[in-house]
């Protein structure tokens, strides 16, 4: 890796990048794939198809205006991600309880700001309806190699960055906390990636056996997380108060003749 600025997307065309790509690819499809509904959208990351494996008849990819300068000018139509609509996660056009799912690979890490990102994404999605959210773990091999080299650069060293420079990646541990302010609740979390920080595919082929080692004995500390998150509405009764209610009428005794 370069010590220049390396942005999201480019850093998915990188080995690690496209390893860390293909495990969210099969998580968001075994996870989208049960999810039921109308209507369903992608906000952001056009490498990755979010929504191929869900049913729904209503699917949309939507990208902010920098995501869509970047995208290569010489990709033929087919190749071209079939982009509906620009928008900016933190100002959906989308009427409130109107979407029956978000899928947000790295959204949060891109945004301006990302707890208002979530919370329009809380307004838009009907009740239980479900976002699917991942990002990179800052608290991984991945993470601590980045922390290193961050204190390099502001040490006056050559610290060269491992993971693309987009700001502060939120922990799992963080997002949680949020989602549950924001009247979500938290379904399932999925981590994923935990071969060392290598640059080569050749060296990341080679711990291919960490997989299934860090799954089993440290699964938290994997560089990636899948999260899944429905929104939870609580039923209210309203009681019409008793003063507004007319005194009912005791019922008088009437009296039945009978024939002998």
């Amino acid at each position: 890796m370069s010590g220049e600025i390396i942005g999201l997307h480019h850093w998915f065309g990188s080995p690690p990048g496209r390893y860390l790509l293909a495990w969210e690819q099969e998580r968001y499809d075994e996870l989208v794939a049960d999810i039921f509904g109308y209507h369903a959208l992608q906000l952001g990351m056009p490498g990755l198809q979010g929504l191929r494996a869900n049913r729904m008849p209503h699917r949309w990819l939507a990208l902010g205006g920098e995501e869509a300068r970047l995208l290569p000018r010489e990709a033929s139509p087919a190749e071209a991600p079939a982009v509906a609509l620009l928008a900016e996660a933190v100002a959906l056009p989308f009427a409130e309880g109107s979407l029956d799912l978000v899928a947000m690979p790295h959204t949060l890490e891109l945004s301006v700001d990302p707890h208002a990102a979530l919370r329009e994404v809380y307004r838009v999605l009907v009740p239980e309806g479900r976002a699917v959210i991942s990002g990179l773990n800052p608290l991984s091999l991945w993470g601590l190699r980045q922390w290193r080299a961050r204190l390099y650069q502001r040490c006056g060293g050559g610290g060269q960055l491992y993971l693309p420079d987009v700001g502060e990646f939120i922990t799992p541990g963080r997002l949680r906390d949020w989602l549950r302010l924001l009247g979500f609740e938290l379904e399932s979390i999925s981590f994923g990636c935990y071969r060392p920080a290598a640059a080569s595919e050749r060296w990341l082929e080679h711990y291919g056996w960490m997989d299934g080692l860090g799954a089993r004995w440290w699964p938290i500390l994997g560089a990636a997380y899948v999260i899944v998150a429905a929104k939870r509405v609580q039923g209210m009764r309203l009681l019409e108060p008793s003063w507004r209610k007319a005194p009912k009428a005791a019922a008088a005794q009437v009296q039945v003749a009978r024939r002998h």
